[in-house]
């Protein structure tokens, strides 16, 4: 899409990299797989003791290594948040091949997070009550401030353009994907590493969203725990993981003869302004974001194919949202593909939209949409098509792709088969 506000020409984005670290594996390729195979990344925590916590399962990140991507002396210095973060831009990077020499100000991070070093925080808390307070770790903020997955890939990718951090709860990741699309598409940079990272399933983490109700209580059920749509939902999954996304000016890609995954067109936002936790019922505000997001992209709401919703299976969220994509679709919500990833991989909160945004491309590339795992009894409140519980081949040309956090943060971004 081209066009001008006022004299400035905006750019086409296109993605041309992805780098995944999930409940569900590390790497793309792995992701994709289990997606399509609907196959849970949901157990038991195995990460601490939780004999005396109310919730016991939770989607961990099972096989990473920070070694195998960051000096041992940086990832000293790096919650594991962090880690995450700086390991997916690392994968991307690799993924993407683009030239971060030929002009490190042109290229920019803004990696998104929900709760940043939870980790680190539970970890020097617990110094700082044990041993007092000179024996705090002078790493202690730089280790758990939300803006570090941007930082240290800045520094360690060489990355001197625009560096920012997104941090609204759960729609922190699509945010920073919209920012950096809207930092590129008028020409502050060329290209951006942008996403989000999450490691919130420790004992702080899971303590406080159980004390919240937020979280599912099935814990004799792992894999069957996170239920989007379905009757029988009593909250989400925590997860943790990484998405960084390369996002890059159309031109510039096609003259590297870089790969294009898809394109990023259009981006929408609102606010509820009614709850700390809870969304606005009506659906209207989430729905106008899927609105502006369309009209954004200079499409009409007809020729959406695929929503990747935020579906994470609390029971207020997906009927709010539900109502969401029959405000902004109108009758042609009926005809279109929804299905929630936080079936399979639980709710990544800050990475969550990240994650999302990469499957969706990767739905587009190979032609089938992963499934909503779990649907067993729809709920009649929720009575769109959620591709329940098998993948489904379909050409996906547009989609929207949908993230909510707590205070009423609503996004969401259009992506397009790239067409040249």
């Amino acid at each position: 899409m081209s066009g001008a506000l006022g004299t400035i020409e905006l750019k086409r984005v296109v993605i041309t990299g992805l780098g995944i670290i999930s409940p569900v594996g590390t790497g793309k390729d792995v992701f994709l797989q289990a997606l399509l195979a609907g196959r849970s990344g949901v157990r038991r925590i195995a990460r601490f003791d939780t004999t005396e916590f109310p919730v016991k399962i939770g989607a961990e990140v099972r096989d990473f290594d920070a070694l195998a991507f960051i000096d041992k002396k940086w990832a000293k210095r790096m919650d594991r948040y962090a880690q995450y973060g700086v390991a997916a831009a690392t994968m991307a990077l690799e993924d993407s091949g683009y030239p971060i020499g030929e002009d490190p100000f042109a290229v920019g991070a803004l990696i998104g997070s929900g709760v940043g070093g939870l980790d680190t925080f539970m970890e020097q808390t617990g110094i700082l009550l044990e041993k007092g307070p000179t024996r705090v770790s002078p790493f202690f903020i730089p280790m758990m401030i939300p803006n570090m997955a941007s930082a240290c890939s800045s520094i360690l990718l060489g990355l001197k353009g625009p560096v920012n951090a997104t941090c609204t709860a759960c729609a922190a990741g699509t945010m920073a994907l919209g920012d950096a699309f809207s930092l590129i598409r008028r020409g502050d940079a060329t290209a951006m590493f942008a996403g989000g990272a999450e490691a919130a399933v420790n004992q702080v983490g899971m303590s406080a969203f159980a004390a919240l109700r937020a979280i599912s209580f099935r814990n004799d059920e792992p894999e069957r725990a996170s239920r989007p749509f379905d009757a029988d939902r009593d909250g989400f999954v925590m997860g943790e993981g990484a998405g960084v996304l390369v996002l890059e000016e159309a031109q510039h890609a096609l003259d590297r003869g870089a790969h294009i995954y898809a394109e990023v067109c259009g981006y929408g936002l609102t606010g509820d302004a009614s709850h700390l936790t809870e969304p606005d019922e009506t659906g209207e505000p989430a729905g106008l974001a899927m609105s502006r997001a369309i009209r954004d992209a200079g499409i009409d709401p007809s020729e959406v194919d695929y929503v990747n919703a935020h579906g994470t299976s609390t029971p207020l969220g997906d009927i709010m949202e539900t109502q969401a994509i029959k405000r902004a679709l109108g009758a042609h919500a009926a005809q279109v593909m929804v299905s929630s990833n936080k079936s399979i991989f639980g709710h990544c909160l800050g990475a969550a939209g990240a994650l999302e945004a990469a499957a969706t491309v990767l739905f587009m590339e190979v032609g089938r949409v992963a499934p909503t795992i779990n649907l067993e009894n729809p709920d009649p409140a929720c009575d769109l098509d959620y591709v329940p519980n098998v993948a489904r081949d379909a050409q996906v040309d547009v989609a929207v792709s949908n993230s909510f956090g707590f205070g009423g943060h609503n996004a969401a971004i259009v992506l397009r088969r790239w067409h040249g």
